[in-house]
């Protein structure tokens, strides 16, 4: 048996065939090797393995250990490579065989325990009818009978995969592969050919904004730092994803590190300074150990370090690991966390870009806006302008989840509708129940309904609709979701993770949260003062939300009431129910739900009252029970082990 991590090509090869050839058309020597490093062709069969955070938490791990042992005790000779997500992440883990001659074809939900069966069907030229996914397209290779193209699947077929393009194809371990799909030539050629100024203004020209939410163009902002005078300037990659519901900038890391570790160089090469740093979660473990292997790889390379390639052009890249606070996002918050300080704003103006790190000019990038970087200077900035909308251009990478059928990373251009995205590859709701809303752009971003899931997916549309795009996140809600809760998680979440240095903002989430807090539970008496003040605490949300929108410190204290400003347009008839009605028809609010015994359904079988956490329920054996509603928090566990279905909320 042989298992291989990476193909064993030389270093030097690689180098001075790949690297320092520019041209469109390789030697066919160069080519011959490079197929068989993108398994174009291969001598021996492969086994792919998605071990991405998303799959190792399916169990990809066990799945791994069981496709080496598998091999190891039959002797195959085969090659295991570890890949990222596929962003398929409902479909987790997956794991992918490609036999000598054959496309590579891909399985689902592949545990442990199905992999000899999967395995000896391919060994023995079969496809099992269960489990398989698709199969990739190679023109010069035999396909698969009966087998779908992964490209035709639904979360595939509406998508535009430009930085998703080598997720679940490449070792995200192996530099190798990386050069060999056209990596870090778009690099080398910047540094030989270009002036820090042409590099800006052909990023401007592209129409690149920042994907981190703000949408500000990104070769403007490089000009900001390079025109200003200084000894030193600084490049900050922001890898701090922490919207809840976004998680994409992490797997971009655990699939292709390469990629941004080549955008973050031709940035840095931009703006004429030779540091830059990538502020990372310390909890991202897969993603960093992969991110400094990668870092590694490049600087044995010669990609990393004094003078690349006879170039003059001098870069060091360090990880700075964050200690995982939802306000070092926040721009100045993080150059303050890399300073040694505790992670808190700055007021704006200067901007990092004028003054950021140690006072030094500073440009800021997050994961996806730095990974657009080569491929713009691969193919063109037309190229890039002509993708995506009008006002947006390229692509954005969308993190779907909520009640959705297809959860995952996709990539589309900027301007496709919302209603496409989540009928198309989402494939809609599962179940019976209907569509409700979608909440974009996590704690910053707010709702959008039936009446607009027309909108289209770019920066104007969404902020036409109060929406902000934030870090990409989408989570879907069916009509079995609380819309009050749902804000009422978010204002808890913000509140918890302001920084407390303004006022409007820490007390003002508190206060919010208090008035949801309030109206998600039963009141202690019935009578009208208290609906009153209820009432109220709501007719408050709006004045407050101005106040905080206009006078906290930051960007995210700035927008921390969109969600509340979102679903006060589109749900008063929630509001209404929860004040007036006391009432939660989707049975989320827990001490707003109210239980009732059907006494011609119950038997007296007593199982209901022993498991009643507060002594609710009384009655006598073989005798209908009671439940008392002045003493039920409404918890449901009685509901729950009910066998004869007596119970009911009402």
């Amino acid at each position: 048996m042989e298992t291989r991590t990476h193909i064993p090509v030389a270093k030097d090869y690689l180098k001075d065939s790949v690297l320092l050839n520019e041209s469109v058309d390789l030697p066919s020597d160069v080519e011959k090797v490079l197929r068989f490093v993108r398994r174009e062709k291969v001598k021996y069969p492969v086994v792919f393995v998605g071990t991405g955070s998303s799959g190792l938490i399916s169990g990809a791990g066990e799945t791994l250990d069981q496709v080496k042992r598998y091999l190891g005790d039959r002797d195959i000779k085969a090659e295991v490579v570890e890949t990222g997500s596929t962003g398929y992440c409902t479909m987790e883990p997956v794991m992918e065989v490609q036999m000598p001659g054959k496309t590579r074809v891909a399985f689902r939900q592949v545990t442990g325990d199905k992999v000899p069966f999967l395995l000896d069907g391919v060994f023995n030229n079969m496809i099992p009818d269960v489990q398989v996914l698709g199969q990739h397209r190679n023109p010069s290779l035999e396909v698969w009978k009966d087998v779908p193209f992964i490209d035709e699947l639904p979360f595939f077929s509406i998508q535009l995969r430009n930085l998703l393009r080598n997720w679940g194809r490449i070792s995200p371990l192996s530099i190798e592969e990386y050069i060999a799909t056209g990596g870090y030539r778009s690099y080398l050629k910047t540094i030989r050919s270009y002036t820090h100024d042409e590099v800006c203004d052909i990023v401007e020209r592209s129409g690149l904004q920042g994907r981190g939410g703000g949408g500000f163009l990104t070769g403007k902002k490089w000009k900001v730092a390079h025109t200003v005078i200084a000894d030193q300037r600084y490049l900050l990659c922001n890898a701090d994803e922490s919207d809840p519901g976004g998680f994409a900038n992490r797997a971009m890391i655990e699939s292709d590190p390469h990629r941004l570790i080549e955008g973050v160089m031709i940035a840095a090469y931009a703006i004429g300074t030779s540091k830059a740093f990538i502020y990372i979660r310390n909890d991202y473990n897969t993603a960093i150990s992969r991110l400094e292997e990668a870092i590694r790889q490049a600087r044995d390379y010669g990609l990393l370090g004094h003078d690349v390639f006879g170039s003059g052009f001098n870069i060091e890249i360090a990880v700075r690991k964050g200690p995982g606070a939802f306000v070092c996002g926040e721009e100045t918050a993080m150059i303050s966390s890399i300073e040694g300080k505790r992670g808190m704003p700055r007021p704006k103006p200067p901007y990092p870009a004028v003054s950021g790190l140690f006072g030094k000019p500073t440009v800021v990038n997050n994961v996806e806006t730095l990974s657009n970087v080569p491929a713009i200077f691969e193919n063109g900035p037309d190229w890039f302008r002509s993708i995506g909308s009008e006002s947006a251009r390229g692509t954005k990478v969308l993190v779907l989840s909520g009640r959705i059928v297809n959860q995952g990373i996709i990539e589309v251009p900027l301007g496709t509708v919302v209603k496409d995205i989540i009928f198309g590859a989402g494939e809609g709701i599962p179940g019976k129940k209907g569509f409700k809303a979608i909440q974009i752009g996590g704690p910053s971003g707010g709702f959008l309904t039936g009446e607009n899931i027309d909108t289209p997916y770019d920066f104007e549309s969404l902020e036409a609709e109060g929406v902000y795009m934030g870090s990409g996140g989408m989570v879907v809600l069916d009509e079995g979701c609380c819309i009050i809760d749902t804000v009422r998680y978010f204002m808890d979440f913000i509140q918890k993770e302001s920084c407390g240095k303004c006022i409007p903002c820490r007390e003002g989430t508190r206060r919010m949260l208090e008035v949801y807090e309030n109206i998600t539970r039963r009141p202690v008496d019935e009578n009208g003062h208290t609906t009153l003040e209820r009432f109220k605490g709501v007719m408050q949300l709006e004045s407050l939300a101005e106040v905080i929108r206009d006078t906290s410190l930051c960007g995210l204290g700035q927008k921390a009431p969109n969600p509340v400003i979102s679903s006060l347009r589109y749900f008063r008839n929630d509001y209404e129910e929860h004040i007036f009605d006391r009432k939660c028809s989707a049975g989320v609010c827990k001490e707003l739900r109210l239980f009732r015994i059907d006494v011609d359904k119950c038997t007296g079988c007593t199982v209901c009252a022993p498991k009643c956490p507060v002594s609710a329920i009384i009655g006598t054996r073989h005798h209908p029970f009671f439940i008392v509603e002045d003493k039920c928090t409404g918890c449901g566990i009685c509901y729950d082990v009910c066998k004869f279905s007596a119970i009911s909320v009402i």
